[in-house]
């Protein structure tokens, strides 16, 4: 709550058009009277409504009036605090605003504090049918009555794409934590003759797509067994692997990527991946 007692510095705050809140008689009214409205609607009326509704001053000044006025306070404080501490960014990561349903029930709906940073226009604060926004559903019974119009929504596909890109930013985060292989451009260069000379001298060397691999690690281990995979050693296994035995499937070749040791000087789709790459870079 220290933003609300401590002066805030007018060059660092933001700046929006209220013009329509000024010219706005009942806000100005209130704007003028807010000491004595607050004072009144806080601790007076409760007061009032105990003491002559059933004899109990002093309990709806304390409980009606303070307690629940305390209650009410720190709550709406969390939209400050715990808005910004739990949950998860759906839209964007840059700034700490977040999205969670425990923040929603102690705030009364202002819990998808990712949405309302990102879309500040849109007056929702939660747009799935599901989560808790009490706020959003009463603006939008006031609308159906006539007592509110032209409410303000962020166009879908534009909430879609910011979706979109924070789980790719996410995905990109997973992915480079991940051990992908050795970059194909990364690799020294193998001769053919060294190839098999070397898988000759007992090295477990297998020719992928114009990459060598080392699968020593891997041959007891291999889903189709050793006989199999070792039969390619030496050999050029591009056909055998990619269907003319077996089709692997992708954790495969996820697999097979973290054991690249050279590219085959040579290699048909290394030599065109190199030429785009060449290219890419005259360019």
């Amino acid at each position: 709550m220290g933003w609300m007692v401590l002066k805030q510095d007018p060059h660092r705050i933001g700046r929006v058009d209220i013009t329509d809140l000024n010219n706005d008689p009942v806000v100005m009214w209130q704007h003028r009277n807010f000491v004595t409205i607050a004072l009144s609607m806080s601790f007076l009326l409760p007061c009032v409504v105990a003491g002559l509704g059933w004899g109990d001053w002093k309990g709806g000044l304390i409980y009606a009036g303070i307690l629940r006025l305390l209650v009410v306070q720190q709550a709406t404080f969390c939209v400050k605090s715990l808005a910004h501490w739990i949950g998860d960014q759906p839209f964007d990561d840059r700034n700490s605003p977040r999205d969670h349903v425990i923040t929603a029930l102690v705030t009364l709906g202002e819990g998808y504090h990712n949405f309302h940073h990102e879309f500040p226009s849109d007056y929702r604060n939660a747009i799935q049918w599901h989560q808790y926004d009490p706020t959003k559903w009463s603006i939008f019974l006031w609308k159906q009555l006539g007592l509110a119009s032209n409410l303000k929504t962020f166009p879908d596909n534009e909430i879609e794409k910011g979706r979109v890109q924070q789980l790719q930013k996410k995905i990109d985060r997973g992915r480079a934590e991940l051990d992908w292989g050795v970059p194909l451009e990364e690799l020294p260069l193998i001769e053919w003759d060294e190839f098999v000379v070397r898988a000759k001298e007992g090295e477990a060397l297998v020719a992928v797509a114009g990459v060598v691999h080392d699968v020593g690690g891997f041959v007891k281990d291999h889903p189709g067994g050793m006989a199999l995979i070792s039969s390619a050693i030496g050999k050029d296994a591009t056909a055998m692997f990619n269907g003319g035995v077996y089709n692997h499937l992708n954790a495969a070749h996820n697999l097979l990527s973290t054991m690249r040791i050279g590219v085959l000087r040579g290699g048909l789709e290394v030599e065109v991946w190199k030429r785009s790459q060449l290219s890419t870079k005259n360019v």
